[in-house]
């Protein structure tokens, strides 16, 4: 009886390292071979029709190459084509960044998104779709620190990390950046447009919905603040925000206003103007 005990055991024991190594093999196979993410589309939101049948953007096909020396420095840019730009900043984020891409699908409107380095690397499905649908990806840092009080070096460590994590989601480079809470001293300006060819895009209209002050509000403050060359401000972040952009973009639209990615519109400044 001992012996059979013992030859039981025996095999229980081998049974046991038998499953453990089986578990390590599964565990290392999963890390080599991660699971695929695919991008999905966004079913679960319809986006609220137009305020009128005229409510799209038209196709345009503008260049969007800027000279180097256009500026270190935009707030806005003054056209004579009624065009402004729609930016988003801190995304993206798992659904109000899609669903926000529904509502500019819809009306044929392209905006910059100034996306997050640390969120990019956990959202590259989401990345990928704003490039693939005809948007501008920009430079907003990878962990939104302020960048006056950083050294040139971790600024560049910020920029540099961001970078990669972009191509490596869409495959291509930012042109632009923007600072979080627009805080950057002059010299680190002049630094960023030397090491990457960087313009610094701040903006003209502020609806401070980071404040959550509720769509209507958001819409009011960007329809009275909005002119021609402007730079919107505004968060895919928020959902409040997100709510607020189809009547928001409808009323822009009815005004006659015309939407272009940051890079186009830099790259209709007139050299003669300062």
């Amino acid at each position: 009886m001992k012996r059979f005990f013992l030859l039981f055991s025996g095999v229980l024991t081998l049974a046991a390292c038998s499953a453990d190594k089986t578990a390590q093999a599964d565990r290392k196979a999963a890390v080599s071979n991660p699971p695929q993410v695919l991008m999905k589309p966004n079913g679960a939101y319809q986006t609220p029709p137009y305020a009128s049948a005229a409510a799209r953007n038209p196709t345009l096909s503008l260049p969007s190459n800027f000279s180097p020396n256009a500026g270190v420095t935009f707030t806005n840019v003054a056209n004579n084509g009624n065009f402004i730009a729609l930016t988003f900043d801190d995304g993206p984020h798992p659904k109000n960044t899609p669903r926000l891409l529904d509502i500019l699908r819809q009306r044929n409107v392209k905006a910059t998104f100034y996306v997050i380095g640390k969120s990019v690397k956990l959202y590259p499905d989401i990345v990928r779709r704003i490039h693939a649908e005809g948007h501008e990806l920009g430079n907003h840092t990878w962990n939104h620190p302020n960048l006056a009080n950083l050294s040139d070096a971790k600024v560049r460590q910020e920029l540099d990390s961001t970078r990669e994590a972009i191509i490596s989601a869409a495959g291509v480079r930012p042109r632009t950046m923007r600072p979080p809470y627009g805080s950057l001293k002059t010299t680190q300006r002049q630094m960023i447009h030397r090491a990457y060819g960087y313009p610094t895009i701040l903006w003209d209209v502020d609806p401070l919905d980071w404040k959550r002050p509720g769509t209507s509000v958001v819409r009011s403050r960007i329809l009275n603040g909005t002119k021609s060359g402007s730079i919107v401000l505004a968060h895919d972040l928020h959902s409040t925000t997100v709510d607020a952009m189809p009547s928001t973009i409808d009323a822009l639209l009815a005004k006659g206003y015309r939407f272009v990615t940051v890079s186009q519109l830099l790259a209709m400044k007139d050299a003669s103007r300062p």
